[in-house]
């Protein structure tokens, strides 16, 4: 583990390769699982507010989803999350030519709505958990993203490159910028130790 400022930070992410391969996973990680997209309490909010401009976006299963249940619910274990349709597929969930994407992130990406998507999709494959004093980024590895792992290794691309757009809308610059510093020197460390 590697520590910068108050976030405690898994060396998976500098150690491991990864990049989305949509056409092979189709997008299942917003299809499969046991609860919603985990949301922050602001999130929660602009969901909310933003509801009835992010529906025309939706399909009709996740529109009765999101009417009968709400933008968000609180699940098992009390956190914010998106609503479901039935047990598994995020409420928010639209296909295009049989791949999974974001019914919020399209709805930003036409200009209707500020929100892009919860932070904890954009920056999927991290997990973020909640410290005493700060955050602990682990990366988070999963069986249907077995393509993304075959492909970042082909492409020589650590997690949290694949991943710069995202710590960066989170956690700024800066912190983006000393996520590089540390990568070099493990990479300098592992070449001299060689």
């Amino acid at each position: 583990m590697i520590q910068i400022g108050d976030k405690i930070i898994s060396r998976d992410l500098f150690e491991k390769q990864f990049i989305c391969h949509l056409e092979k996973c189709e997008g299942n990680c917003c299809v499969f699982g046991d609860s919603g997209a985990p949301l922050e309490d602001e999130e929660a909010d602009l969901l909310s507010k933003d509801q009835e401009k992010i529906i025309p976006f939706i399909r009709a299963e996740g529109k009765r989803a999101v009417r009968e249940q709400g933008s968000w619910v609180v699940d098992r274990d009390n956190e914010k999350v998106t609503p479901l349709i039935g047990r598994e597929e995020c409420a928010y969930v639209i296909f295009e030519d049989k791949i999974a994407r974001c019914a919020i992130e399209q709805a930003y990406e036409e200009g209707t709505i500020s929100f892009r998507k919860p932070v904890s999709c954009h920056l999927y494959p991290i997990r973020v958990g909640k410290l005493k004093q700060g955050f602990a980024l682990n990366y988070h590895q999963w069986s249907i993203c077995e393509p993304a792992r075959i492909l970042g290794e082909k492409e020589g691309v650590p997690v949290f490159r694949f991943l710069k757009d995202a710590i960066v809308r989170v956690y700024g610059e800066e912190f983006y910028g000393e996520l590089e510093m540390v990568y070099r020197e493990l990479i300098e460390k592992k070449s001299t130790s060689t």
